[in-house]
């Protein structure tokens, strides 16, 4: 595995952290994911497909090295595919954990006396 994937994971942690925390990161942006102009705010949705997508591209890229094994492809590494598909399950139950949340927090509004 490369130093700079590594490097680049645990900024992607921290950044995650940062954001779950409500502290703001400095130099850490998430990519394809714009601020608007409204005081640096950055879209809710945006930042939400953003994150479905990027748990559908690990998924996907993870079968396919698993299929390319199957097959074998020449090239095809089971280590590679094995992590890979470590990595989108990891990805997918975090977006079941925030999913999750998300339910929880909305009940908890809606449950609220007025």
């Amino acid at each position: 595995m490369d130093v700079s994937k590594i490097d680049a994971m645990l900024a992607q942690l921290r950044a995650g952290a940062a954001v779950a925390s409500g502290k703001p990161v400095s130099g850490a942006t998430t990519p394809g994911v714009r601020e608007t102009g409204e005081g640096g705010r950055v879209d809710f949705s945006a930042v939400l497909k953003h994150s479905l997508d990027q748990v559908n591209n690990s998924q996907q890229n993870a079968a396919k090295l698993m299929q390319d094994f199957e097959m074998g492809a020449p090239g095809a590494n089971l280590t590679e595919a094995m992590i890979s598909m470590q990595k989108a399950n990891i990805s997918l139950q975090y977006t079941l954990q925030v999913r999750n949340k998300l339910v929880m927090a909305y009940q908890d509004i809606m449950n609220m006396p007025v």
